[in-house]
């Protein structure tokens, strides 16, 4: 019995997760063929323990126009970033010991990103994450239980490694194959759910915390950093990188990331300013992530590629084995189809809150007896043929967010066309509950549109009034629930997570420049950060406004190490108001949040970037800190008059990248275009740019972005080879509204 257990337990993890570890297992021997192929280049350099940092930081500095900083490899490679004699920022392989340049680093080859993007994601983002992490879960117990199995056959520990009975070639190299490759598969599953839960953010903070030295007198000044002792002292076999100061002055500093710690290094005095030791969680990452990926080992890798290999046998021996063993017995994976349900949930949801909170409410109601299917309210149509137009459905429940200003969530734009052209052919009742803030205007402005629509079709009745919550309150929810299931058989709590406040580092920053308003009562902001501070355009500024609880976020520009902000200024608006009050030399206390998804991407040759209102103002940055790179800039705005505002920033940009072209339309004079209808008589343009890896950035309003997507998925329609799907995967799509 014991056997049994053990047996059908292996067996159904492993069918339960086939298809995804088959996918996981192909793509794991693909990324094991990297390291090995990185490590043949034969850049590696031997003996660093020899090699003194100061020594290397010298000759490297020799060697170059200006050095910005120095990575060691795993693998033993020496990588510097590096200002060429052409004055252009590359990335080499270098010699410690010469300061020579070995070879540019070449860029990652196409196969090895697009395996890794679906080795980690499946290119389902944040879902196809969280499969990965149940799958890595999955293939741990699969290997625990199989090893368990191994055992009992085998008769113990002692007789592990004893000859394997003969049998058939699948039985009996899956025994084989089972004693070598159990502890490589253990510990690529463990490592890959330990990646998992650290790319969640489920571990603690793992940033080190700098603890800053006693002051000391500094007696001493050196010419160079060979002369520095502390970089004498220490050898690059300790080191993991290096970055370099901004500048000459006395104070800046060598900031060295070692293998066990952080030190900050005066440049000239050689002064220790600061250490801090990496938490355990930091460095657990970091063995997991070179366990995991074999980075910096030829063996290692060679282990992981027979391991990933072995996988894929495994699961073809297991289903001989179990196909001869028991009779043909179908156990598909249970999901519940529309045409199954009773009720219908249909979510709107941009950041994922609503659809977290529709999740709780199902399970908590499947539990509770009731049928129901879940979907987005873009998936309308799909269950309205599946349901016979909701035939035998008793009720739709909407749970939606309102983005912006009163506009639909990325999930839902397409929900009102389709409900209007797809009336219930049957009597169907319905509730909607809306998600939003009180202290925006338009709060759950698109929840209300979406209850009147329904309300205006004959079929829909409206069987429990339009229900809002204020700031996604876990107890107005509850409160809804009760009264929703009151006239309803059998009754149910939804369980919530507890929440954990963010901790947001905050920033002092000098107001350099605010100009007036413009007739779109628009106006430029120009701050300096106090302290050095790294950030690129597309990243953004989170201000607190006094007397409020909720943050407003901006997208910066980065010009010229000074922020640049956009704001429209709103009669009501506490941020934007309290911004427009600031004058030139006041401070600014606010915070910077990295937003690596609207970052440009490197070695991008082409793009079209498209805004409106403003949505420009990351562009500038953008536009500015890529000189060699061709740039369509669309930008729509209310009259002509709008965009006197931008010119002279516009005019600056100019002079830096000769390479971009504005396209501008007004939507309240002249021909009343709007940005959507410029882009609509580009399409060669939007073809030739996606087709040659060209990058489509959008920034502005959200009803703009639906507009301008309906216009680029006409348009991609017409390419044999590009969908809107097809740009997000190669992240060629980036989006940044609101």
């Amino acid at each position: 019995m014991t056997i049994s257990i053990w047996r059908y337990s292996h067996f159904l993890l492993a069918a339960i997760a086939s298809l995804f570890l088959l996918l996981a297992s192909v793509t794991g021997v693909i990324l094991a063929v990297e390291p090995i192929q990185h490590q043949f280049q034969g850049y590696a350099i031997d003996n660093l323990e020899t090699i003194s940092t100061g020594d290397a930081i010298t000759l490297l500095q020799n060697s170059h126009e200006e050095v910005f900083s120095l990575t060691v490899e795993p693998s033993g490679f020496v990588k510097a970033s590096v200002l060429t004699t052409d004055l252009e920022t590359a990335e080499v392989y270098v010699d410690p010991r010469t300061g020579a340049t070995l070879a540019p680093v070449p860029e990652r080859p196409d196969l090895y990103r697009f395996t890794t993007n679906l080795h980690r994601s499946l290119f389902l983002k944040t879902t196809g994450r969280v499969f990965v992490g149940v799958v890595s879960f999955l293939l741990c117990l699969i290997a625990i239980t199989g090893f368990v199995l191994l055992l009992k056959r085998q008769g113990g520990v002692k007789r592990l490694f004893s000859k394997v009975q003969k049998d058939y070639f699948e039985l009996r190299y899956h025994v084989v194959l089972s004693r070598w490759m159990f502890l490589p598969i253990l510990i690529v599953a463990v490592t890959g759910v330990y990646l998992s839960i650290e790319k969640f953010g489920w571990l603690p903070q793992t940033n080190a915390l700098q603890t800053t030295s006693e002051e000391v007198e500094i007696t001493s000044v050196y010419a160079k950093p060979a002369d520095l002792p502390i970089l004498q002292e220490i050898t690059l076999d300790q080191v993991r990188t290096i970055e370099f100061p901004f500048s000459d002055h006395p104070e800046e500093y060598y900031q060295l990331s070692l293998v066990d710690r952080e030190i900050r290094v005066n440049q000239q005095s050689g002064a220790l300013l600061s250490e801090a030791t990496y938490p355990f969680v930091d460095l657990a990452s970091r063995w997991s992530f070179q366990l995991h990926t074999g980075e910096g080992s030829v063996w290692w890798s060679v282990v992981l590629l027979l391991a990933s290999a072995s996988i894929v046998f495994f699961m073809y021996s297991g289903f001989v084995m179990s196909w001869r063993r028991l009779r043909s017995k179908k156990t598909p994976w249970v999901t519940r189809p529309a045409s199954e349900a009773d009720m219908i949930v249909m979510v709107g949801s941009e950041t994922g809150s609503t659809y977290n909170i529709a999740t709780r409410f199902c399970i908590a109601a499947e539990k509770a007896g009731y049928a129901l299917h879940r979907c987005e309210l873009n998936a309308y149509a799909e269950v309205f043929e599946q349901t016979d137009g909701f035939k035998n459905i008793k009720q739709i429940l909407i749970l939606t967010a309102t983005y912006g200003k009163g506009e639909a969530p990325t999930n839902a734009r397409k929900f009102e066309a389709l409900v209007r052209s797809l009336p219930p052919k049957h009597t169907v009742a319905y509730a909607v509950v809306g998600f939003g803030s009180l202290e925006y205007p338009d709060y759950c402005q698109f929840a209300i549109r979406v209850d009147e629509l329904l309300a205006s079709i004959d079929t829909f009745e409206r069987a429990h009034p339009l229900y809002k919550i204020n700031n996604a309150n876990t107890a107005e929810f509850d409160h809804w629930v009760a009264k929703w299931q009151q006239p309803l058989p059998h009754s149910f709590v939804v369980a919530h997570p507890k929440g954990k406040k963010k901790q947001i580092k905050q920033h002092s920053f000098t107001v350099m420049e605010r100009t007036p308003l413009n007739v779109d009562d628009t106006f430029l902001l120009r701050l300096r950060p106090k302290e050095t501070l790294r950030f690129v355009s597309g990243d953004l500024l989170t201000v607190l406004p006094k007397g409020s609880e909720i943050v407003r976020q901006y997208s910066i520009a980065n010009i010229n190490g000074d922020i640049l902000l956009s704001i429209k200024k709103h009669e009501f608006g506490r941020a934007s108001s309290q911004l427009f009050e600031l004058e030139p030399g006041e401070q600014l206390i606010a915070s910077l949040e990295i937003n690596k998804q609207f970052h440009f991407p490197k070695h991008c040759k082409e793009a079209i970037f498209i805004a409106n209102g403003t949505g420009i103002a990351p562009f500038f940055g953008m536009i500015a800190a890529n000189p060699n790179t061709k740039i369509h800039l669309f930008w729509g705005g209310r009259t002509e008059a709008s965009l006197a505002l931008y010119q002279p920033i516009l005019a600056e940009v100019l002079a830096k990248n000769p390479h971009y072209t504005l396209h501008s339309c007004s939507s309240r004079e002249g021909s009343n275009r709007y940005v959507q209808d410029l882009l609509h008589t580009e399409t060669a343009l939007v073809q030739q740019v996606c087709s040659n890896d060209g990058v489509v950035m959008i920034c502005g309003s959200l009803a703009m972005q639906h507009d301008v997507l309906d216009v680029l998925d006409a348009q991609l329609e017409q390419h044999p080879d590009l969908s809107l799907d097809v740009l997000e995967h190669q992240q060629q799509l980036k989006m940044d509204c609101y």
